[in-house]
């Protein structure tokens, strides 16, 4: 049995003077003022309609990510509609193989101290659930039948690719104080570093960390 946080890639290289252009070009085609397009002026432009509300422009560029993390955040991320996905499939992975280490592999809480009563009933439960699963492998059950005893904190990957405005959207619910505190826990996370990678585009979300 393996634990671990959790965290996230992002899989594109992020070329903020590229991406805001790509915007810039197509949200002025509405005013056909392309002719208004210069240094510095695709910060300008973005900032003002995302401050009228104009956020359909963002569309036009998206980012994907990778995120590491327990199938039940993933159950969350999901949820947001306009958006690709690709996850990891616990019906065709054999845990059980050397491909993973012959273990299972499960997220930690981030809600306990590992001296937390609740966190050692939790890792007795892995523990039986990992037995429990080896031992219906060995005794011949498929992947797909095993699965059917694997919890929302196994490990688990999911590429997600959505638009900026989906973005912007899926951080003003993921991050918020209300979120649930492992979607936050890797939410947070990652609008910083978008923060910091874009800050004309994600820059007016408040941050929650």
């Amino acid at each position: 049995m393996k634990i671990i946080e959790p965290y996230y890639v992002i899989e594109d290289e992020i070329d903020a003077k590229k991406i805001m252009l790509t915007i810039e070009r197509a949200g002025r085609t509405c005013y056909k003022s392309e002719g208004r397009i210069g240094d510095g002026t695709a910060e300008k432009f973005i900032a003002s309609i995302i401050k009228r509300g104009h956020e359909s422009v963002l569309e036009h560029e998206k980012i994907t990510v990778r995120f590491i993390c327990d199938r039940g955040v993933t159950h969350e991320i999901v949820r947001h509609r306009i958006a690709s996905y690709s996850q990891e499939s616990t019906r065709y992975c054999n845990y059980s193989n050397d491909k993973f280490g012959s273990e299972l592999t499960f997220i930690k809480p981030c809600f306990w101290n590992d001296d937390d009563e609740n966190y050692r009933l939790w890792l007795k439960a892995m523990q039986g659930i990992e037995d429990v699963y080896n031992s219906m492998i060995a005794n011949g059950a498929k992947p797909e039948e095993a699965r059917s005893v694997l919890p929302n904190s196994l490990k688990t990957e999911i590429v997600v690719t959505m638009n900026m405005r989906e973005w912007r959207h899926y951080f003003r619910l993921r991050t918020s104080p209300a979120a649930h505190p492992q979607i936050r826990e890797i939410s947070c996370k990652l609008l910083k570093e978008f923060k910091e990678k874009l800050p004309v585009i994600f820059g007016d979300i408040e941050s929650n960390f």
